[in-house]
């Protein structure tokens, strides 16, 4: 039965529970074992009495370390116990002044996963407790991640770092994402990364603009660090135990990779963030944001303005019909000022205002004309040029591909059908032998 209960830490831990706590258990198998010794008086025994019994309890002391480590094993196998270097966790806790009145009924109202635990979000998730721990564990200097870091270019020429989550990670953030993240409130000013909102919905708010202004926010994931997430579970209803586990799962740290002596260490660089590339951290943004976006929206609803947020994308128009002065001192201003307020920062070389006269953009489509928002007539003409060289046999820039093209001829055809659409056979048909000619433009 030991035996066996050594090779399952679970059913083992289970024992150890139904015995009374590690002391009892440890006291029972010394029993059922043989090595449990009654102690007695020595002033009376012999020499070899007093011999044989010292041997005893040296081999019950024996006995009983090697079932303390056993049951330390199983313990760690079911708990958490520990989660790295500067994290605060205690395991079993109950109700402190930071929980929600109520939290429990705050989660049910959300239609939340019930999570009391370590052991029940490590079942949600379908993993051992043990694995749980490995996924949330943090290290300063750590010598393998749960990510995967590449660069992707930036329309600026730099390069921005991706830090994509490994399979059992990233499985984890996608269960946390569709049971719990997506069923949080969200601001109706919101349309990046929500089902049935685009970048055309976030365009469309701001059709047959007067006047646009554009803000983006500064390092806007970096910015929402691991209390902040952690307190958007809190508030969703879980309690100190779960919220942690669940904010280590969507955190990382800006990490530099350092050779030294023949070893790879990825060295943290800062507090744990949101990192770019996991499926949880827009929708974190999305819900941190509420507070944000209320204020924005109302005080652009003061001043006559409208506004969107997409991602770190904030849009304001002013109607075309709008009468009195823009207020665009007042509008720049009071953003700035909300923004610090809520934790934060507006990017100084991002602040743009198109005015009457030039063509005005939101996420990347053109708005003003009087018409639908579209594709840039000059995005419209590198696509064309692209399907016509192929149709002629021209040789493709580096990068350029068919999947790239029909890629672009999509995002026409979000905006355009009927345009879009022709492009998007003309591609079809550069596959077949026929294949001649440009697509005519409509």
């Amino acid at each position: 039965m030991s035996r066996l209960r050594q090779s399952d830490p679970i059913a083992l831990w289970r024992a150890i529970e139904q015995a009374g706590g590690v002391q009892a258990y440890v006291n029972a198998q010394l029993a059922e074992r043989g090595f449990l010794v009654q102690r007695r008086e020595t002033d009376k025994m012999t020499d070899r009495e007093r011999e044989a019994y010292k041997k005893s309890l040296k081999a019950e002391a024996e006995e009983r370390r090697r079932i303390r480590r056993e049951a330390w094993q199983a313990h760690k196998a079911t708990h958490i116990v520990h989660l790295g270097e500067g994290i605060f966790w205690t395991e079993g806790r109950g109700p402190d002044k930071w929980d929600l009145p109520n939290a429990e009924a705050r989660a049910a109202e959300n239609e939340l996963p019930p999570l009391d635990s370590a052991k029940q979000l490590a079942e949600a998730l379908g993993l051992t407790v043990a694995e749980l721990r490995r996924l949330a564990y943090h290290r300063d200097a750590a010598t393998v991640l749960n990510y995967r870091r590449f660069t992707i270019p930036k329309r600026d020429g730099s390069s921005r770092a991706i830090w994509a989550p490994l399979p059992r990670l990233k499985k984890a953030q996608r269960w946390i994402l569709h049971n719990i993240l997506e069923k949080l409130l969200v601001h109706g000013s919101v349309h990046g990364f929500l089902a049935g909102r685009s970048t055309l919905t976030n365009a469309a708010v701001h059709a047959d603009p007067k006047l646009v202004v554009k803000m983006d926010l500064k390092d806007f994931f970096p910015t929402v660090t691991l209390p902040r997430v952690k307190g958007v579970f809190r508030k969703a209803g879980y309690r100190e135990e779960v919220a942690t586990l669940l904010a280590m799962l969507c955190t990382e740290s800006p990490r530099e990779v350092v050779e030294l002596e023949g070893k790879t260490y990825y060295v943290a660089l800062g507090p744990r963030c949101l990192p770019q590339g996991a499926p949880t951290s827009p929708a974190l943004t999305n819900t941190l944001g509420l507070r944000l976006d209320r204020r924005l929206s109302g005080l652009a609803k003061k001043l006559g303005w409208r506004y969107t947020r997409y991602a770190d994308d904030l849009a304001f128009s002013l109607p075309h019909n709008h009468a009195g002065p823009p207020r665009v001192g007042a509008l720049l201003g009071s953003v700035r000022r909300i923004v610090e307020s809520e934790g934060f920062s507006i990017h100084p070389d991002k602040t743009a205002v198109a005015r009457p006269g030039g063509r005005q953009k939101i996420t990347g489509l053109v708005v003003n004309g009087g018409t639908p928002p579209r594709a840039p007539r000059e995005f419209r003409r590198r696509l064309r040029a692209a399907i016509h060289n192929r149709a002629m046999g021209k040789p493709s820039p580096d990068g350029e591909t068919i999947s790239t093209l029909v890629g672009m001829a999509a995002y026409v055809f979000m905006s355009d059908p009927r345009r879009g659409k022709a492009y998007l056979d003309a591609l079809a048909e550069l596959d077949q032998p026929s294949a001649l000619g440009p697509p005519s433009e409509v």
